[in-house]
């Protein structure tokens, strides 16, 4: 990746793509640039080393790894993307409205599918259609609160194309009792974005514990969801109201699931025929 490209990449996609590669003080310091983008952006290299609990050599290292030019170049892109970090939607509400809506919320949209799909390690993808394609892998679907539409578009096309797809939801019972019966060859799909939702990232460790195959939909590589995960997908999502995107998740999820209906081409067409064929019947659907 040249360094031009690399500055148009934001500070939580150079540390998702660097995540693997940090020290435990690294990445101690990364969590700090992700939680606290204002005390990055605002404060020196000693606030950060001291609110990491590291030195200030650390901060410098991680910098540099995140190919910066040191400290300050890091602490002007926080600058530049604190608008656009995933904060909490009662803060962003109280933004005043940009003069130019349409333009700004055409960049952000583009750059988070651009961002979400030039990010995608192509091992990772085919590992992951592989997975949803097999017909002996149950499918299961688990989101947090925020990004559960995204799930339920994710569950109606899978199962318009194969057997044996669900949502994991309701209330504790009901998902304990999904987890019970969870096996070592079931896969998981699992979407959310800080800030997690603890019962998700609680059903992520079950279905690990359990060695149920994982992929994490997700903002970072450093994300509780990509701890357990045997694969991770980084979605961008910024939004230009007080609520996240979703337009690059939704774009990741395009791309996936023509990837099974490629594996599936047989299968799927005759369900989709079948599909088809009770909807003529039943004058389900209508053009007027």
């Amino acid at each position: 990746m040249s360094l031009t490209t690399l500055r148009r990449v934001e500070v939580e996609e150079r540390i998702g793509k660097e995540g693997a590669t940090l020290t435990p003080a690294e990445r101690r310091v990364a969590e700090v640039v992700l939680a606290q983008p204002q005390l990055v952006a605002f404060g020196t290299v000693a606030d950060l080393a001291e609110a990491a609990g590291s030195g200030a050599a650390t901060v410098v290292r991680l910098a540099s790894k995140l190919h910066y030019d040191g400290f300050t170049e890091l602490q002007s892109a926080v600058q530049r993307g604190l608008a656009r970090q995933l904060r909490p939607a009662a803060e962003r509400i109280r933004e005043p409205a940009a003069s130019d809506s349409i333009s700004r919320h055409l960049d952000l949209e583009i750059d988070n599918v651009a961002s979400t799909l030039r990010s995608l390690d192509v091992e990772a993808l085919d590992d992951l259609v592989s997975h949803i394609a097999h017909p002996s892998h149950r499918v299961h679907l688990l989101s947090g609160d925020a990004s559960l539409g995204v799930a339920q578009q994710w569950l109606g096309e899978l199962s318009a194309l194969r057997e044996h797809v669900g949502l994991i939801e309701g209330n504790d019972v009901a998902v304990q009792r999904m987890l019970a019966h969870m096996e070592p060859v079931d896969t998981v799909i699992a979407i959310d974005l800080r800030r997690y939702d603890r019962w998700v990232v609680d059903a992520v460790k079950s279905c690990s514990a359990r060695g149920a195959w994982i992929a994490a939909v997700t903002d970072s590589l450093l994300s509780p969801l990509a701890a357990h995960a045997d694969r991770t997908f980084t979605v961008a999502a910024a939004g230009g109201g007080p609520f996240d995107s979703h337009v690059g998740t939704l774009a990741l999820a395009n791309l996936v699931i023509a990837g099974v209906a490629s594996r599936l081409r047989t299968e799927a067409t005759h369900r989709l025929d079948r599909a088809e064929e009770a909807w003529r019947e039943s004058g389900s659907l209508t053009d007027r």
